[in-house]
């Protein structure tokens, strides 16, 4: 599966859980660890749960795991890296406080 199919696959899986505000940056020319972050925001701890596991049960019925998963059981912000695509599922007072999106400000939005 190529990056674009994967990216693909991850932001149809948060769509499908009416994440808000989805964004797609390009890393592919900033940083050698992924090639795109997908940023989107819940409107609960439920909420941000659900979109992280709509994404994990997606990308496995390809046959492709994560690398890891990181704050599920808080659900406040869920991390799942599937190395080419990262996830950041966040709560939206958790998003306004980390702000990925200023601090990769260089980084081109893909159009959705």
């Amino acid at each position: 599966m190529t990056p674009k199919q994967l990216l693909k696959i991850v932001v149809e899986a948060a769509e499908d859980v009416q994440a808000v505000d989805l964004l797609v940056l390009d890393l592919t020319h900033l940083t050698s660890f992924t090639d795109y972050f997908v940023i989107c925001s819940g409107r609960s701890d439920t909420q941000v749960k659900a979109i992280g596991d709509s994404i994990l049960k997606k990308v496995k019925d390809k046959k492709r795991l994560p690398i890891g998963v990181e704050g599920h059981r808080e659900g406040e912000w869920v991390l799942v890296d599937f190395g080419d695509v990262v996830a950041h599922i966040f709560h939206q007072e958790v998003r306004e406080f980390y702000n990925l999106e200023k601090l990769w400000a260089d980084a081109p939005h893909i159009k959705l």
